[in-house]
């Protein structure tokens, strides 16, 4: 499938990942446009947080391509990924506990690559602003004293996906953000999502349907590795073949 590069931010084509011969991902493509939430569901098992590995260079694929505004991802580290401007967010959030709000954004500001970039970084009012524009952007403009242990599990998620935003990634990767919140967080996580669209990617792992039909722009249903159905929410839910190994469980 020959698809110009120009329209889509993310390209993974043919991606393969192999284990002990057991395809967790199985001659996976889709395409991912900019300003758009992707939302990758499926039962467990189907290679969901598999392909999140492979884009961000965690695991390495058996074959493939996964291409990020022209530069080919499979051939980087994970760190020249982060630097090309790919973020990830994984299930468990690992912020700082014993760090203020704002230590642990500031912690995460970008410095420059290198020692030099770190003995030259300064607490200027461009960094407590650019912490300040963050902090109200993912609700936490009014704890940025507050250590991150006396946080809620939801604040602390926030807080995470604002670690990652402070380094302006321009595709943001989430893998189940909702998971444990209250009913209220996840609709506050929802509209964070929404805020984050407007300037960037993302791509989102994801078992709550309620959440999902909330920020997605485009739905892929994984199973046994392969696109079992892609397309709007409306379209996937409706797919009898989602429904048989999926929404019917």
């Amino acid at each position: 499938m020959n698809v110009p590069n120009e329209r889509f931010i993310l390209k993974v084509e043919g991606l393969t990942v192999s284990f002990d011969g057991f395809k967790a991902v199985d001659d996976l493509s889709f395409y991912v446009e900019p300003n758009e939430c992707r939302v990758i569901i499926g039962p467990n098992g189907a290679g969901k947080t598999t392909v999140l590995d492979l884009i961000c260079g965690r695991t390495r694929a058996t074959s493939g391509s996964v291409t990020f505004k022209d530069k080919e991802l499979l051939a980087m580290r994970e760190d020249q990924i982060v630097h090309a401007g790919v973020g990830r967010k994984f299930q468990t959030p690992s912020v700082y506990e014993d760090l203020t709000v704002f230590e642990n954004l500031e912690l995460s500001y970008p410095k420059g690559h290198g020692v030099f970039g770190a003995l030259a970084f300064r607490r200027d009012d461009a960094v407590r602003n650019r912490i300040q524009e963050i902090a109200e952007t993912i609700f936490l403009e009014d704890l940025l004293d507050e250590k991150a242990a006396f946080l809620s599990h939801g604040q602390k998620q926030w807080l995470e996906i604002g670690m990652l935003l402070i380094q302006d990634p321009e595709l943001l990767m989430l893998d189940e953000p909702v998971a444990g919140m209250s009913v209220a967080e996840r609709k506050k996580t929802a509209e964070l999502l929404r805020r984050i669209i407007e300037d960037r990617s993302v791509i989102v792992i994801e078992h709550d349907m309620g959440f999902v039909a909330d920020i997605a722009t485009r739905v892929t249903v994984l199973h046994q590795g392969k696109t079992l159905s892609e397309g709007s929410m409306e379209r996937v839910q409706n797919d009898p073949k989602v429904i048989e190994v999926y929404l019917g469980h």
